[in-house]
């Protein structure tokens, strides 16, 4: 007999209280000539997935799968009338998303899900948790969105996460996987806490080793309290998930100040031209994960730019001047703003500033909304060629940088 059942996220998070995102189902005790014959449309080539002919919603048959090799890519799976529910939900990462719901409302738990729920607690269904690595980067981001909520990943799940990255499952993950759930986590309201789980399992050093190199690297005490480079980066992202930034700006924020994990032991806590050294960390870090080319571009300008951001104030007329061209504000202004989004969040990512504020900000966008749009004399560029129409607005913008400067010194 052919059953439907609401199953997953859309169950956990019913239960939680929060907006259901989308509604995935399980179709149990039919087959695949069944569903095409009712105007189901088949998605996808590995699993035995329809879409709706109305809703469009996903209904999937029930299946189990078979570990046959490495990575999360190694898998037979089985799908047919016999296959039951809880067969279906045993494969499942979580308990937590192991629920399902029939067409009455009434749930079915075989693994306790919903005392999870209510424990707060992240706990995998079976040992076959192990054998799929994107459960890590999976239950790290779990984490990361449920952190607000007190949420913990239970002891004996962490352990066999642990069993993981030491058998070498997390080096089958592929780049576009990586991505794909490092992305998501930047949408949470604790971005951190996805890398803070990757680091206790030992999988951050494997993954992201640029930002593992952080940990243990001190910076001057008069301006991080908080002395560990690595705690401040972690306290940057989770400053910049507090203003709701995007994820775009997230990254950017953690990737600020890679190069001092390549400092000297005998310089530290100082941290001479970090901010240049950081480039190439950046760079290779996004080509190994082919992070789009706008993240990448945010983060080198954040990397590269953050101190003299933070020195506007005592910089001088051409030096602001050069500022704005070098980050291209005037032709992406709304990216100059995620910059110094990304730049706000970096000052506050710190112990000890809770009375501080932040004007550098301000400063910056006011003068920028000054000089951005300034009239042009056509009368002085008359007979001008391109580039000398360019010389001319740079001179205007330069003199008018110039006395914004002096009426705000007074």
């Amino acid at each position: 007999m052919e059953t439907v059942y609401l199953v997953g996220g859309a169950v956990r998070d019913q239960l939680l209280g929060l907006p259901v995102q989308e509604k995935d189902y399980v179709v149990v005790g039919t087959t695949p000539d069944a569903l095409r014959a009712k105007g189901y449309k088949p998605v996808g080539k590995d699993f035995p997935v329809f879409l709706h002919p109305h809703t469009k919603e996903e209904y999937a048959l029930a299946r189990t799968e078979r570990k046959t090799g490495k990575g999360y890519t190694g898998f037979v799976f089985h799908a047919d009338p016999s296959v039951t529910l809880e067969e279906d939900l045993k494969r499942r990462d979580l308990t937590i998303n192991a629920m399902a719901m029939d067409e009455q409302g009434h749930i079915i738990d075989p693994f306790h899900g919903k005392q999870d729920l209510e424990n707060k607690l992240l706990r995998h269904v079976s040992d076959a948790f192990v054998e799929d690595p994107v459960r890590i980067l999976r239950i790290a981001r779990f984490a990361a969105r449920y952190a607000s909520l007190g949420f913990t990943i239970a002891e004996e799940t962490k352990a066999l996460m642990k069993k993981m990255v030491r058998a070498g499952e997390i080096n089958a993950l592929v780049p576009e996987r990586v991505w794909q759930e490092w992305q998501l986590s930047f949408s949470t309201s604790a971005p951190q806490v996805f890398l803070q789980v990757l680091r206790e399992c030992g999988a951050l050093n494997i993954l992201f080793p640029e930002i593992d190199a952080l940990f243990g690297v001190p910076a001057p005490p008069q301006y991080h309290a908080e002395i560990d480079t690595g705690i401040h980066t972690f306290m940057v992202v989770a400053y910049a998930a507090s203003l709701h930034a995007s994820p775009i700006v997230c990254f950017a924020a953690l990737l600020h100040d890679l190069g001092k994990g390549n400092t000297l032991a005998s310089a530290w806590p100082a941290h001479h031209d970090h901010e240049k050294r950081s480039l190439p960390l950046i760079k290779t870090l996004c080509q190994r994960y082919k992070v789009p080319k706008d993240y990448q571009a945010l983060a080198l300008l954040v990397a590269e730019y953050h101190t003299h951001i933070h020195r506007a104030q005592t910089l001088k007329a051409a030096t602001l001047l050069t500022l704005f061209e070098k980050t291209d504000a005037f032709r992406r202004p709304e990216r100059f703003e995620l910059l110094l989004l990304a730049c706000e969040a970096d000052f506050f990512g710190r112990n000890n500033v809770e009375e501080k504020t932040y004007p550098q900000k301000t400063y910056l966008l006011t003068l920028f909304n000054k000089i951005k749009s300034i009239p042009i004399n056509t009368h002085s560029i008359k007979n001008r060629n391109g580039d000398q129409i360019k010389e001319k607005i740079r001179e205007q913008r330069l003199q008018e940088i110039k006395k914004f400067i002096a009426l705000t010194a007074i």
